[in-house]
């Protein structure tokens, strides 16, 4: 018997309801206003009143309106089919909506329940099995889609019978299992989880062991993102932190992509569908759409539908890492996602913390991250969930409460620069603002070695010196003029100067400098530290300006050329004689 209840007050999309028995916190409702019926959740309750949010525009809501309580929190649908699908942070496939706003209401299948899918069985009759335990599997556009025992179901299992391999519907019975009872369980292609709940289906956790490449040099040599790690992209607006996500969500190594535009505006969000479905995947050369999956709540839709869509994406990406893939969770911006958490939470009236946003700010973030991760499944394979967010502080402010709260839970910190970007410097990540936790860890530090050569962490902190001083002598330069500085001044400004132009800066444009092989990146790094390792003897400030100038010109012709080519051998044997003949 379901619990239900009556509108009793209406606080914009909050609503008080007057229950007749049991309601749990963070339960699913349904208001019935009219012939409407819209979704909404359980976020307090007082006595026998519930205040539930509201994922719909709550005009027209009356005092006495019907409420129903489902008894479960807000799920995700997961079976084959949500690849190259766009969502709102509800999960409803947003290509079923009719006309150009979504009405009222509107509630839509996320998968196409009556397609038929090609099962190959992987378990046998008398197998033991638990939760996420593979069962069969499935093609989905050209990834393997394992179908698995459901998250909820506790405890070991024994296979009774395996649907043998055919064509079947996402619904129909594929497997069934039986409990330590004896009772005997259907099991289909389909199955259901909360999305505040972390999926915890794994033997272990260990820590981030392996770098995952994004083709960005700012990022990739010196700032490097582990494979199951996390980081933000703080900056303010016009900075690149959009363009900048984009570009990796199209070079990253990863199986999945997994984009939330939380709270962005509608234009932004039109790119992405515009874009994606037309791009070539360099991994596969099939489209990226195909392994892309896109959730976007703009900010004119309800503001507790955007909280619910880092929810949904970063459940969705748990449900693939299971399968032992390499999924990558990007959103765009959790500065949105924590203002629809301040709009809630000053409906309810809670003490208000720092900026008015709820006193748990910090502890909400930390326990959303905690959930991406390198996991070690119970069969011995491996599957990730990498995150990364952006940050949108009002006035580029970096001292704000959700960019602090967020730099004690993510490991990378790229910090997008005003400065940087004026000067149409992209990306425009801050070198020295920036930094990666990872590249303190020995198992990152190992890898490193390995894949890259040995002593590359020090390599690294060897270019970050280098710009760091740069910058201290340009303030020197600055401050006294140019005559006023020994010429050894201007040396070094330029040397950081040169690790700018051909190492930190990228064009996201230009079809060879956008996507940048890390053997390339090697190459390039390793000279241009050489270079600015040897020592120069330049007559006055012009004489040092004149050659870094020229030699950073030939670096970028070579940036612009195609690995391993005939021109770009030659622009490194112009880049050598042009550096020798200042040396000898």
């Amino acid at each position: 018997m379901k619990t239900t209840g009556r509108v009793n007050g209406i606080i914009s999309n909050i609503v008080i309801v007057k229950a007749d028995g049991a309601v749990g916190q963070n339960e699913i409702c349904y208001v019935h206003t009219g012939e409407t019926k819209m979704m909404a959740e359980v976020i307090k309750v007082v006595g026998d009143a519930a205040y539930v949010q509201v994922f719909d525009s709550t005009r027209g809501l009356k005092i006495g309106d019907r409420v129903e309580f489902e008894g479960h929190m807000l799920e995700a649908t997961l079976a084959p089919g949500l690849l190259s699908r766009n969502y709102d942070g509800l999960q409803n496939d947003l290509e079923k909506m009719d006309g150009l706003f979504i009405a009222r209401g509107s509630i839509t299948d996320p998968v196409d329940f009556e397609a038929q899918w090609e099962f190959k069985p992987l378990a046998q009759a008398g197998d033991k099995v638990t939760a996420a335990a593979w069962l069969g599997e499935v093609k989905e556009q050209w990834l393997t889609h394992k179908i698995m025992v459901p998250f909820a179901m506790t405890g070991t299992y024994t296979v009774k019978s395996v649907a043998a391999a055919g064509t079947y519907k996402v619904t129909d019975t594929i497997a069934v299992v039986t409990d330590a009872e004896g009772r005997d369980h259907d099991i289909t292609m389909v199955q259901k989880w909360p999305v505040k709940q972390a999926v915890r289906c794994y033997a272990e956790k260990p820590r981030p062991d392996r770098v995952m490449e994004t083709g960005v040099r700012a990022i990739d040599t010196f700032n490097p993102m582990a494979e199951g790690g996390t980081g933000f992209i703080p900056g303010p607006f016009g900075a690149g932190k959009t363009v900048l996500q984009h570009a990796i969500s199209k070079q990253a190594d990863a199986d999945v992509i997994i984009m939330v535009a939380c709270g962005e505006r509608a234009n932004e969000v039109v790119e992405i569908f515009k874009e994606f479905p037309e791009l070539v995947d360099p991994r596969t050369g099939h489209k990226l759409m195909e392994r892309t999956i896109i959730i976007c709540n703009t900010s004119n839709m309800p503001v507790a539908a955007r909280e619910a869509s880092v929810y949904t994406g970063m459940t969705i990406g748990e449900y693939y890492r299971a399968m032992g893939l390499k999924v990558l969770v990007m959103a765009d911006s959790t500065s949105r996602w924590a203002q629809a958490l301040r709009e809630m939470s000053n409906r309810l009236e809670e003490l208000p913390g720092q900026d008015a946003f709820p006193m748990d700010l910090s502890a909400i973030i930390s326990n959303f991250y905690s959930r991406a991760g390198l996991v070690k499944l119970n069969n011995g394979e491996t599957g990730s969930v990498t995150f990364l967010g952006t940050v949108s502080p009002a006035g580029g402010n970096l001292k704000e409460p959700v960019t602090e709260s967020t730099k004690k839970a993510a490991r990378c910190f790229y910090a997008l620069s005003q400065g940087r970007a004026d000067s149409k410097r992209y990306p425009a990540i801050d070198p020295l603002d920036s930094y990666s936790k990872y590249l303190e860890y020995p198992e990152i530090a190992g890898y490193l070695d390995d894949h890259i050569g040995k002593g590359w962490v020090e390599k690294v902190y060897a270019g970050k010196t280098i710009v760091q001083r740069g910058k201290e002598a340009n303030d020197q330069i600055n401050i006294l003029g140019d005559d006023g500085v020994p010429v050894e001044y201007h040396e070094r400004f330029w040397k950081s100067e040169l690790i700018d132009f051909v190492i930190l800066q990228q064009d996201a444009f230009d079809d060879i400098d956008a996507n940048c092989p890390i053997e390339r990146q090697k190459m390039m790094y390793e000279t241009v530290l050489g270079i600015c390792r040897k020592e120069f003897r330049f007559a006055d400030f012009e004489e040092c300006s004149r050659f870094f100038k020229g030699l950073i010109n030939l670096f970028r012709q070579m940036n612009y050329s195609q690995w391993q080519s005939e021109k770009f051998e030659d622009y490194r044997k112009q880049i050598e004689q042009y550096v020798l003949a200042k040396t000898e």
